[in-house]
């Protein structure tokens, strides 16, 4: 991993210890261009890291520091979760300007530098999240191309063990699949469909439908059962 320095003014002082990890794509054409805008004091926006397709890292923000990169947020009962959070952005052109798989040498150096992050930082597996599980309304990224459980299988995040992209075991009924959307960590008011696409991006990516279909209830849950096998 490749760690250079750009200094980025869009920070300010935290107020609780970190907690989680967001993951982004940068959803810009450019790496370039995601990086001028993260380092733009006009823009008010920043994440902690980037990390650019070939695998080269940039530290834009101190972890000490808040960085401004999740936006109006909850996740698990936490609400601006800027101030408990570490952001890493992965440069990607995203949905809007043609979402393309992450490369294997960026994904490593992901990979790389969560391991770094998690050492330093008391975060469980449950608590490593996307963009779109924390603002479901809002955000996509980074999306169902993003490689979960590749990452989980280095100790980073969470992927249930025991089914396959098919689903398996036995399924939440459809009138509990909002109470297990809750229990993962969703905000429970927004429209089920929101968060099912937004657990789909994440946990179930075959099909991103925002229907509770059997492969996407059996897949709750097993991520019901592997988060309470790991609190």
């Amino acid at each position: 991993m490749i760690l250079r320095e750009r200094a980025s003014p869009n920070h300010d002082t935290r107020n609780g210890p970190v907690s989680f990890l967001v993951l982004h794509y940068t959803g810009m054409k450019t790496a370039a261009e995601a990086l001028d805008r993260l380092c733009d004091p006009a823009a008010e926006v920043s994440s902690h890291y980037l990390v650019e397709e070939d695998g080269t890292v940039w530290r834009l923000v101190d972890e000490a520091r808040r960085a401004w990169h999740a936006g109006v947020s909850f996740w698990r009962g936490e609400t601006a979760l800027n101030a408990r959070s570490i952001g890493v952005e992965i440069v990607n052109p995203g949905h809007e300007h043609g979402y393309v798989p992450f490369p294997k040498p960026q994904m490593r150096a992901v990979t790389e530098l969560c391991q770094g992050i998690l050492a330093r930082h008391p975060i469980a597996g449950r608590d490593v999240v996307a963009h779109s599980d924390i603002a479901p309304d809002r955000k996509e990224d980074p999306g169902e191309l993003f490689d979960w459980q590749g990452l989980a299988a280095q100790g980073v995040g969470l992927w249930p063990a025991d089914v396959s992209e098919s689903g398996g075991g036995e399924p939440v009924v459809p009138a509990q699949v909002g109470e297990a959307l809750a229990a993962i960590g969703y905000r429970g008011d927004l429209p089920r469909a929101v968060l099912l696409r937004a657990f789909q991006r994440h946990w179930c990516q075959a099909a991103v439908s925002g229907e509770a279909d059997p492969a996407t209830r059996a897949r709750l849950a097993a991520v019901l059962a592997a988060m309470r096998a790991r609190p």
